[in-house]
């Protein structure tokens, strides 16, 4: 049914605004996905998610232990309707439960840290999906985080700053890794049906009112094949 409400939706849109739905969602990736953990600063989380954005990245991971994230539209510049956002809030030990809910999917957990020579973004295993976590400008990633992940990775540094600010790190870092997707032979962009489902998603948040015209078409369709 899904192909079905696609092409109805589609023929709201603008041809220029379908020929690039296609386009970006040929690009995009679920092998990687990117969790920040516990952000105070609404511009540099923001700054990450227009990041993911740019890479292809489909979905991000926000950890609110104690700081509450908020997309700053002036820095995301629209990424929010297009990167699709999973916030973790619930329970005593929201970095607990989005490190085993990511596990449980397949993923490796990647903690990104200057304070390891495990592995660099140059030379980390990209073969199985990943969760690539970033911390606190200040202090880091949690313990929690860096006990649970299966790579430590850093980015290679040869001046006497510690760190990158955590936009320009997740620039660096899914920059090369997307580069080492694009040389390998793996099956890492979206197959045909989550494409499909991913454009549904976006003519819902292009169009006006699109929520309910994606459940009229849905009603019409069954309708039919009654």
């Amino acid at each position: 049914m899904d192909k079905i409400v696609l092409s109805e939706l589609i023929e709201l849109l603008t041809e220029n605004k379908a020929t690039l739905f296609d386009k970006i969602a040929a690009e995009r990736t679920n092998h990687i996905n990117v969790v920040v953990e516990n952000l105070y600063q609404a511009h540099n989380a923001s700054a990450v998610l227009r990041t993911c954005d740019c890479y292809g990245i489909n979905k991000m991971h926000v950890i609110e232990n104690v700081n509450k994230y908020k997309v700053n539209s002036d820095i995301a510049l629209g990424a929010g309707k297009w990167v699709e956002t999973e916030t973790h809030v619930e329970g005593e030990q929201p970095t607990l439960e989005c490190i085993k809910s990511l596990k449980q999917r397949g993923y490796k957990i990647l903690a990104t840290t200057p304070h390891t020579d495990d592995f660099d973004v140059y030379n980390v295993p990209i073969n199985e999906p990943m969760a690539v976590f970033f911390g606190t400008e200040m202090n880091g990633l949690s313990d929690e985080v860096l006990n649970e992940a299966d790579y430590k990775v850093n980015i290679p540094m040869y001046g006497f700053t510690e760190s990158f600010n955590i936009s320009v790190s997740a620039a660096i870092l899914l920059s090369s890794l997307r580069k080492r997707l694009e040389s390998s032979d793996l099956n890492w962009k979206l197959n045909e049906e989550e494409q499909t489902k991913l454009k549904i998603a976006w003519c819902k948040r292009t169009l006006i009112k699109g929520e309910q015209i994606e459940r009229e078409v849905r009603r019409r369709i069954v309708g039919k094949e009654l």
